[in-house]
């Protein structure tokens, strides 16, 4: 079992296993979901393949789980099957803009269902052009939040898929995060 460095809310680190942090957790919250952001500035260090094999993993111990492909590359898309992601009709980057102009978000839009039993927003290059526009929104570090906020009473987990950079967007994932995976 991988164990990472552990980041919660409040600046603590800890090293855990997985099986030991998501325990963790459980046993401290009474909502329905934990929102756990994988996150690293250094590039190839498995990110992607963390929440990929964390999400199936609990989505096959029954849980219901949303992975958010939160880096316009669409890695965590393309793992999952969509390999031309740029098509999607809607992507991360749709629902952050609805999001921060109050526009309504119809129940399941833009939630692809895979068959491993996780649910899916995909991200696609459009991401790094909305980043730009993020910058000159107010609350632009907590729109991210405000979406799962909208979506967390229907699932266990919502796992964040972050790219290798601290930017806005890494930053909207640590604000909406109840806990950081940092893998190494």
């Amino acid at each position: 079992m991988s164990a990472f460095s552990i980041l919660r809310n409040g600046g603590e680190s800890h090293s855990l296993s997985i099986s030991a942090h998501c325990k963790s957790i459980n046993t401290r919250r009474n909502a329905k979901s934990t929102t756990i952001a994988i996150a690293n500035q250094k590039g190839g260090v498995g990110k992607t393949c963390t929440t990929l094999n964390l999400g199936i993993g609990l989505a096959l111990k029954g849980k219901e789980v949303l992975l958010i492909d939160l880096d316009p590359q669409a890695n965590l898309t393309m793992s999952l099957g969509w390999t031309n992601p740029d098509e999607q009709a809607t992507t991360i980057s749709t629902l952050l803009h609805k999001t921060a102009n109050e526009q309504a978000i119809e129940p399941g839009e833009g939630i692809l269902r895979h068959p491993e039993g996780v649910d899916l927003i995909p991200s696609s290059i459009q991401l790094s052009g909305y980043e730009a526009n993020l910058l000159g929104e107010f609350g632009r570090e907590s729109v991210l939040r405000q979406y799962i906020d909208g979506v967390r009473p229907l699932y266990d987990y919502i796992l964040i898929d972050c790219m290798p950079s601290l930017n806005i967007l890494t930053i909207n994932a640590l604000v909406a995060a109840d806990s950081v995976l940092i893998p190494t």
